[in-house]
Order: C-alpha cells, then sequence, then structure tokens
C-alpha cells in the first residue's frame, strides 16, 4: 500500500512539474515572439512613472517657491523679488495678494483690475467691494444676503424706503442675517 500511495505522490509531482515546465515552455515562446512589443510596453511604463514623478516634483518646486515668496510679502511687502516669483509662479494667489492690498489700502484701480480676474472668487469679492467703495449698488454671489442687506441700507439711506423694505423682505427668517435684516424693517416702519 505504501508502495502504490508513494508511486501515485511521485506520479502527481511529475504531473505538477510536467505542468510548470510546459507553462514555462509557453511563456518563452510567447517571450520570444513578442520579445520586442513586451520591452516596449515596459519602457512606456518605466517612462511615464519617471515621467509623472519629474512632473510632480517640478510642480512641488513651483508652489513651494510661490509659497515661500507670499510669506515673504506678508513680512515685507515692499519685495519686489517676491512679489515677481509669485505673479510667475502662481497667478491666482498673485491676484489674491492684490486683492487683499487693495482692500487694505482701499485702491480702487487694482479692484477694478481685479473685476476681470481668471479665479471667480477673487472678481467677485473684488466687485463687492469697489461697489461699496464707488457706493453703487452691489450684486455678490459670494455676499449675496449681504449684498442684499448692503443695497437694503443704500435705498432707505437715499430715502427709498419703499425698495429698502423689499430688498430687506429678501433675506430669509434662516439667514444669519434676519436678524439685521428684522431691526433695519423695524426702523423703516418707525420712519427713523
Amino acid at each position: 500500500m505504501d508502495i502504490k500511495k508513494s508511486i501515485s505522490g511521485v506520479k502527481q509531482e511529475l504531473s505538477a512539474d510536467e505542468q510548470m515546465l510546459a507553462s514555462a515552455f509557453k511563456v518563452e515562446r510567447f517571450y520570444k515572439k513578442h520579445k520586442y512589443k513586451v520591452m516596449a510596453l515596459v519602457s512606456a511604463i518605466v517612462i511615464s512613472v519617471v515621467g509623472v514623478q519629474i512632473s510632480d516634483a517640478i510642480e512641488q518646486s513651483r508652489l513651494e517657491s510661490a509659497n515661500s515668496a507670499y510669506l515673504k510679502l506678508l513680512n515685507n511687502p515692499d519685495d519686489r523679488d517676491a512679489l515677481k516669483t509669485l505673479e510667475e509662479k502662481n497667478p491666482k494667489l498673485f491676484e489674491l495678494y492684490r486683492y487683499r492690498v487693495a482692500i487694505k489700502d482701499r485702491d480702487i484701480e487694482t479692484l477694478k483690475a481685479l473685476r476681470v480676474s481668471q479665479s471667480d472668487i477673487v472678481r467677485d469679492v473684488a466687485g463687492y467691494h469697489l461697489s461699496i467703495l464707488e457706493n453703487l449698488e452691489v450684486n455678490s454671489i459670494l455676499y449675496s444676503e449681504l449684498s442684499t442687506l448692503y443695497n437694503a441700507y443704500r435705498y432707505i439711506k437715499d430715502g427709498d424706503v419703499e425698495s429698502g423694505r423689499s430688498q430687506l423682505e429678501l433675506i430669509g427668517a434662516d439667514s444669519k442675517l434676519s436678524d439685521i435684516s428684522k431691526v433695519m424693517l423695524h426702523y423703516t416702519i418707525k420712519g427713523i
């Protein structure tokens, strides 16, 4: 019995080895037939991975340079080199810096220039602050309720109480500005 088990075990091992050897021959035949295609595919994968790594490293370096320039400008707004570096390396952050300085200095010309910004956010907030500085009607997506409140204030201040009230009624009860809106509505009733 032991001999039969041993013989069947040897047969199974030989058949497994035979299958492994056969698949090795198949792989070798496939490789010889498609050697250049396989090398081209492996080369393309390696080149792609290296290219992505290089691209990521360049982008990271650009962002670090722009952030460093921004921090220098926060400490020293007169640093022309940092301003130029920021403009070249990260134009959107440069526009945000210009917006920050324009608000601080109440610079209407810079705010007008930023109204055509590439960034939707900078364009919207620059327009909002420009309208307030020029005492014009405010229209802002980001500050929509605040714009409505400001416009109502302008109307009431100019004596157009009805237009002011209609603006205040646009502010919903669930708004964070609803209490201010209610107070302003109350003042229009009193005629103050």
